[in-house]
């Protein structure tokens, strides 16, 4: 017989790791479950057609995750039903697996903050906080649920894989028809497990990546569903998503992307710039920011900006270039986006950078920033100090822990407060950029607030009025400096957050921010619904204060440029999406994935009729903007010269 008596061993084997397969589906399910509200899913026949596309991406994982305790399991060893011997694969197998499996619990909570699988991407916010065990325990307090459901179902686990256990522990064959059987047998399952490793056998395809998830789903957003979190993990360990590009001419990239511009304002006195990039601050939130979304029974939780938003020029239509808070402190002051890596995470972060930061000391402007977490928290310090501030002002400098959050550092009216008395003390002109950190999980507020701002449907409700109200006082206390009617100030977010409205909820929605432009002088006003994105404001700013000279930008400046059209470009884990003019066209940086019209914010249904001159054009822009930001950053040419 080919098994000569190991046939008990294999099928044993093989109920072990169906488990394993069977439990990757129920996390599917749950993670479904716990995001329900950002995974479009319109019938059960797309519900099942993601499960069973998940298949192959949870195969790949388990067979990384199971590899020794497939080839201890296989290996003739003799012995390997031994009591003691079947004991060391129990802890081999729940080990790896269920450290591996809580991972996917963690994007049960997680995914809402990032809308995208975890990957190794996202471990830089962990290796810059100094909390990270405080941050824990907050999870745990906040989330026990998941906890306990991960305890519950990894007990079911291991239940059901003590259910099948050998009726005899002693190996009575060991001739040489058992050692050949099981070489044969060896060999057949470790092919089987590299064809699983890769996706398929074919020696055509590469191994299978995140991209490949966007395949076979009618809706982006199913993507992540098909996905598992070990598998967003492994595929990017020790990836360099930097690499040089070659694909259009220089001259192409510079007539569609004009990455070196010049603008000739010219600006009499120069004016002091206040640039507020509040924590996790979606449109979402903000009345002014959604007249013309049509939401049902809208809410706004933010009366001030609202207020402010009369007296300003705003942008409706602003999306950000990044899911985190560095990625935000990038893109807004050096114009550079975040994509599938954070640029500050990478190996070329430091280097020379043109910015708002080193034009504006150029000017011989007095810059500051303002963060009050602890110092070097968000990797802010390091990132300023390559920028070249000439002061951080973090939770070091306002030394006074009474209005320490407990968790993450200042909170927003103390520390708006502290701002703007260190600004009274400024020689003008001067620069500061103020970063809030309230407004975000675990959604607190303090004690003496509390009851003060309309709770809402989620717990960053409260939040954003309470940061909106903190930025009432700031400016309620700046319009009584001097430095005031001489100022411009911007006022976007890093990120989204928590989500209510299903229109939020929309794939591209899911990025966006505001862009408020307000001056005490009135010089700003109005409602601007072009395209905007985070990395426009640095142009912007550079062309307000009258700086004539070349920078390197990929965006735009909102108020004069008119050499490059109106744009915004985003990134998900396995896909870009460039918006320009009436289109959206969706790419993986190699080929297309779809083009959908502009109003299309969920990506439901690709356009079938495009003409093929928009399609190239929208294919010029978008790999000439990929070609330029790879090359400058891998070449250290982020400046003009």
């Amino acid at each position: 017989m080919i098994f000569f008596g190991r046939l008990e061993e294999y099928i044993i084997f093989f109920y072990r790791l169906l488990l394993v397969f069977f439990f990757y589906q129920l996390a599917r399910v749950l993670f479904y479950i716990y995001n329900l509200e950002l995974i479009d899913i319109n019938s059960i026949s797309d519900f099942l057609n993601i499960c069973y596309r998940g298949f192959a991406f949870d195969t790949t994982a388990i067979l990384y995750i199971n590899s020794l305790f497939i080839l201890f399991s296989i290996l003739p060893l003799v012995f390997n039903t031994s009591k003691r011997y079947q004991k060391v694969l129990f802890y081999l197998y729940f080990i790896t697996n269920l450290i591996a499996y809580a991972l996917n619990f963690v994007d049960f909570i997680y995914y809402k903050f990032t809308q995208t699988r975890t990957t190794t991407a996202a471990l830089e916010a962990v290796q810059n906080e100094s909390n990270g065990l405080g941050l824990f325990f907050v999870f745990l307090r906040d989330y026990w649920h998941v906890f306990v459901l991960f305890f519950i179902v990894a007990f079911i686990w291991i239940k059901v894989y003590k259910l099948i256990k050998f009726k005899n522990h002693l190996t009575t064959n060991s001739g040489l028809g058992y050692f050949l059987s099981s070489v044969v047998i060896f060999l057949v399952i470790a092919t089987l497990c590299i064809g699983g490793i890769r996706g398929d056998f074919k020696h055509s395809t590469r191994p299978i990546t995140l991209v490949d998830a966007s395949r076979h789903v009618k809706i982006l957003s199913q993507a992540d569903m098909v996905l598992n979190t070990p598998f967003a993990l492994i595929r990017t360990i020790n990836k360099n998503y930097f690499k040089k590009q070659n694909k259009i001419s220089e001259d192409i990239v510079k007539t569609v992307l004009n990455p070196i511009k010049q603008y000739n304002n010219v600006t009499k006195d120069k004016p002091n710039v206040v640039i507020l990039i509040v924590e996790s601050l979606s449109r979402e939130y903000i009345g002014a920011f959604n007249t013309n979304t049509n939401i049902p029974n809208y809410k706004s939780y933010t009366p001030f900006l609202d207020s402010l938003s009369q007296e300003s020029l705003i942008f409706p239509n602003t999306f950000a270039n990044g899911r985190k808070s560095i990625h935000g402190m990038s893109s807004v002051l050096a114009g550079i986006p975040s994509f599938k890596v954070a640029y500050t995470s990478s190996p070329y972060s430091n280097q020379d950078t043109q910015s708002v930061v080193s034009i504006l000391n150029e000017m011989h402007y007095d810059t500051s920033f303002f963060h009050g977490a602890p110092n070097g928290s968000m990797g802010f310090l390091g990132f300023s100090n390559i920028l070249g501030f000439d002061h951080y002002y973090g939770k070091t400098e306002y030394n006074n822990d009474d209005d320490f959050d407990g968790l993450w550092g200042i909170w927003d009216k103390p520390y708006l407060k502290h701002v703007n008395s260190v600004l009274a003390k400024k020689v003008e002109p001067f620069m500061a950029t103020v970063f809030t950190l309230s407004s975000h999980s675990p959604y607190i507020i303090p004690k003496k607030d509390k009851g003060k701002y309309p709770l809402g449907t989620l717990p960053m409700h409260k939040c954003v009025g309470y940061t909106d109200n903190a930025l009432k006082e700031f400016f309620k206390e700046a319009k009584t400096k001097e430095w005031y009617n001489n100022s411009v100030f911007v006022i976007t977010g890093d990120h989204t957050n928590l989500i209510d409205y299903p229109y939020y909820a929309k794939a591209l929605n899911r990025f966006s921010v505001p862009i408020i432009l307000f001056s005490p002088k009135g010089d700003y006003k109005g409602v601007n619904n072009s395209l905007a994105q985070q990395i426009d404001v640095y142009p912007t700013i550079v062309d307000i204060v009258g700086y004539n000279k070349p920078i390197r930008s990929w965006g735009r400046s909102v108020l004069n440029d008119t050499l490059v059209k109106p744009f915004a470009i985003t990134n998900s884990s396995s896909t870009f999406h460039l918006q320009q003019d009436d289109y959206i066209y969706v790419f993986d940086s190699e080929k297309d994935i779809g083009f959908y019209n502009i109003e299309d914010k969920g990506l439901e249904k690709p356009l079938k009729k495009v003409s093929d001159s928009i399609k190239n054009t929208l294919r010029i822009k978008a790999k000439s903007f990929i070609q330029d930001y790879m090359n400058r950053i891998i070449d250290k040419k982020l400046t003009a010269e």
